[in-house]
């Protein structure tokens, strides 16, 4: 068994991220990966996707995108080619294809099981990501078994589908893309929606991320929230990156020829039932992306930014049908449910108390509760709304670097410290 003072799983941008703080540091270090670094960028994504924020805001502590389309968006492969060339840079002690089996507290610090063998460690960083594990419906169960159903998550291309219609479940980022795009490829597409953000991709000639960034709101602290848990729960924005920098909407895909239907509540008799709620749903949509361009426009009147951009602008509110069905038959109709319901992180390896009831995670900014020198990285909202962006990063391992650097201190002089880094 090798000893080591800090153990970070995952080298994806967090667990490098991390990994450059603590070489500044001079910690004594390793970073496990089960595959190759930026694993899940390279391997588990479809062909087509582009990240959502634009290149210039791409950035790893002592790095930042200085190529020459800063306004442009990057392909999934092309930021695992950006990620592991950082990992080259900063010399990160990465073992890969090293897979974490299980993780138990040993003393007063860690044993961590790996497929090539055990690590002692004072203090763990989970960096593995919040997308590590599928999240389905258990109605997916009650499916007919001649539909074919798979997560996003597995999908890559539409050919790879069987031939026929498909429900696309879930109208988030994930969701709209895969319908536009399958429905591009001659298929018919049904898009059952939920509660959604809705985002235009420019706003006023400038890119609804600087917006959010430049006013602060990405910068927004977890403990300044009304409503934690739900700040954290927020669907991911309905947009799309691409060169034309095009905005992604209901309203598009409906002139495109997708049907646009309630949230799928059952499945029943072969029939996918939806709910009624709709129109609701998009109203409520249309309101908090109406106040979002209120306080933008406000902005610009403060800082005397309106001079510089362009005017002011209003979208059409949704219009869904006006009697949207509310049952859809399944096997004759569509033959694949694509289900684009979001992810969980998987953390089945790690065998300390620190679940709740619900068995997510408990954390306070990244500080895990109840296991003292355990951290976690890149959840949603985790520290500052930025957390899960990947220059959120910058900011979380800074934090979180000085608070492990504090316990690893505390520890050697026995006196036991995990005091919150404020910030």
């Amino acid at each position: 068994m090798r000893a080591i003072d800090v153990v970070v799983v995952g080298a994806g941008h967090n667990g490098l991220a991390m990994s450059t703080v603590l070489a500044g540091q001079g910690i004594d270090h390793v970073v496990l990966e089960r595959g190759a670094v930026a694993q899940s960028w390279r391997r588990e994504r479809w062909d087509s996707m582009r990240l959502l924020t634009p290149n210039w805001m791409t950035r790893l502590p002592g790095w930042r995108y200085d190529g020459p389309d800063p306004d442009g968006f990057m392909r999934a492969g092309e930021l695992a080619d950006t990620i592991a060339r950082y990992a080259v840079r900063v010399s990160a002690p990465v073992r890969s294809h090293t897979a974490v089996r299980g993780v138990w507290r040993e003393g007063e610090g860690y044993r961590v099981q790996t497929s090539e063998g055990d690590w002692r460690c004072r203090a763990l960083v989970i960096a593995s990501g919040a997308f590590g594990q599928p999240v389905v419906p258990r109605l997916a169960d009650r499916l007919p078994q001649e539909v074919h159903s798979l997560h996003a998550a597995h999908y890559r291309r539409p050919g790879d589908l069987p031939p026929g219609g498909v429900l696309v479940v879930g109208a988030s980022a994930t969701g709209l893309q895969l319908a536009r795009e399958i429905h591009a490829s001659g298929r018919p597409v049904t898009l059952a929606v939920g509660e959604h953000v809705r985002l235009p991709r420019l706003y006023r000639g400038k890119d609804i991320h600087w917006w959010m960034d430049a006013a602060g709101w990405l910068q927004q602290r977890i403990e300044d929230e009304a409503e934690p848990e739900r700040a954290r729960r927020l669907p991911s924005p309905q947009l799309v990156g691409t060169p034309e920098r095009a905005s992604l909407d209901l309203n598009t895909l409906r002139a495109d020829g997708v049907e646009i239907v309630g949230r799928l509540a059952g499945v029943r008799d072969g029939q996918a039932q939806f709910s009624g709620s709709l129109r609701a749903v998009c109203a409520l949509a249309d309101l908090k992306l109406g106040r979002l361009l209120e306080g933008i426009d406000a902005y610009a009147r403060s800082t005397g930014l309106e001079r510089e951009i362009g005017p002011v602008e209003r979208f059409a509110s949704t219009q869904p049908d006006t009697a949207p069905r509310l049952s859809l038959a399944l096997g004759r109709e569509l033959r694949t449910v694509l289900w684009a319901t979001g992810y969980r992180p998987e953390l089945s390896w790690l065998h300390l108390p620190v679940f709740d009831a619900q068995g997510a995670l408990r954390h306070v900014r990244g500080v895990v509760a109840g296991a003292a020198g355990v951290y976690v990285l890149g959840l949603p909202f985790m520290r500052r709304r930025q957390s899960s962006f990947i220059h959120g990063c910058v900011d979380d391992v800074q934090a979180l670097g000085k608070q492990l650097v504090g316990h690893l201190q505390s520890s050697r002089s026995g006196q036991g410290s995990h005091a919150l880094v404020s910030g």
